[in-house]
């Protein structure tokens, strides 16, 4: 996979060859790189040698660098990550990524968690040199990056060189990447990119602001889960463990009441659905965006790329779209949500060109087709929809 780094005249997000191209001319300085790193449109970045045990979150804002802020923030000697160390939760740590950046004058970047982080309530941001803002890194950038790292439900196992969250590259203003609420209207039109229930959302119930809105699947099912909770005072998560964690240990099980209604509990962290499958065509990105209603009671989705591809399988195995894990907190007062209400909205972003593979099979991607919330760090025996699905398509695949 090869392709010189484009001009920044080029608009839109960069796919993986441009990404790729970018590691290996030190536009992305990345020690011991892995393809395993590159997703279709960005980078995962990764965890450094050590992590700072903060007082408090804080920017350097724009006359002054992290190293030299963090002085005044940081509590006790570097805990080394090489071998593994444990993340208390409702900590702030500051870690080191071992990535840095030299950009081109015109090519900015945005970082987001990846989906598993988010799943799991751990709060990532990262922070730049002379920037007053979280993950969005400025044109032209040229330095270090850190991650804020702040468990929040678990206490986690991290090491050097996990990818807790992920870059991309773009060139452009956002009204010459962003796809306008017109044009999605018009793609679903076009090659449906909603579902719900099996079936292509009628074009009539496609509601657009600013995005692709989704709504909650709450629909009551006997006494079947619609969701998790997760549980207070858990065990430790290691992430680097895959498949590994028992779910009953860290999660209850959520129904919904009669009237397809959930009250959320001040505080606590819930994994619930979106009841619309979603469609990511190879032209586009899309970005999850918070959504906050009732002057901020409930914050939902804090991990928010979602890859050229997602939901889209060309081969034909599946072709309703994948449905969208949301991660939802309500704050201050206990919060009623009910099914079918509108909660996050889908920004989509043009690809500046086509990537060279698409999210699922092809990049060993873990929520492809996802009936199950659940990150992958859970054993998936106990995610019976889940394992039931991944099995249907392995054995379309061999056939």
């Amino acid at each position: 996979m090869t392709a010189a780094v484009p001009e920044p005249s080029e608009p839109g997000i960069w796919p993986d060859a441009w990404l790729l191209d970018a590691v290996e001319s030190g536009v992305i300085d990345a020690p011991d790189f892995g393809e395993t790193q590159l997703q279709p449109a960005s980078v995962d970045l990764t965890l450094g040698d050590v992590a700072y045990r903060l007082r408090c979150s804080f920017l350097p804002g724009k006359n002054d660098t992290v190293e030299n802020q963090m002085r005044s923030f940081v509590l006790g000697p570097p805990i080394p990550l090489e071998e593994g160390a444990i993340l208390e939760r409702n900590r702030a740590y500051l870690i080191p990524l071992r990535e840095r950046l030299q950009l081109p004058k015109r090519v900015r970047a945005r970082a987001n968690p990846k989906s598993s982080t988010g799943r799991l309530d751990v709060f990532t941001r990262v922070i730049t040199d002379r920037n007053g803002v979280f993950d969005d890194i400025k044109s032209g950038y040229r330095g270090p990056l850190y991650l804020e790292v702040v468990p929040r439900s678990f206490a986690v196992m991290a090491r050097t060189g996990l990818a807790l969250n992920q870059l991309r590259m773009m060139k452009g203003d956002p009204s010459e990447i962003e796809v306008s609420d017109t044009e999605i209207r018009a793609a679903h039109r076009a090659d449906p990119i909603l579902y719900r229930n099996g079936q292509p959302v009628d074009r009539r119930d496609v509601y657009t602001q600013s995005g692709l809105w989704l709504t909650l699947d709450l629909l009551r099912r006997d006494d079947e889960p619609v969701g998790y909770r997760a549980k207070h005072n858990s065990s430790l998560v290691d992430l680097s463990q895959v498949d590994a964690h028992d779910p009953d240990e860290f999660w209850e099980t959520v129904v919904p009441e009669p009237g397809n209604r959930v009250v959320l509990e001040p505080e606590d962290f819930y994994l619930l659905l979106s009841a619309e499958a979603v469609r990511v065509p190879p032209e586009y990105a899309a970005e999850m965006t918070a959504f906050d209603p009732a002057g901020g009671e409930v914050r939902t989705h804090y991990a928010g790329f979602f890859d050229p591809g997602f939901g889209h399988d060309p081969s034909g195995l599946f072709s309703q779209g994948s449905r969208a894990a949301l991660e939802i907190r309500a704050h201050d007062v206990p919060f009623a949500v009910d099914h079918l209400q509108r909660v996050c909205s889908l920004r989509f972003e043009r690809m500046a060109a086509t990537p060279t593979s698409l999210y699922g099979a092809q990049r060993g991607s873990h929520y492809q087709g996802q009936m199950s919330t659940l990150s992958k760090h859970f054993r998936l025996d106990k995610r019976p929809d889940q394992a039931t699905f991944n099995k249907a398509v392995s054995r379309r695949r061999r056939g």
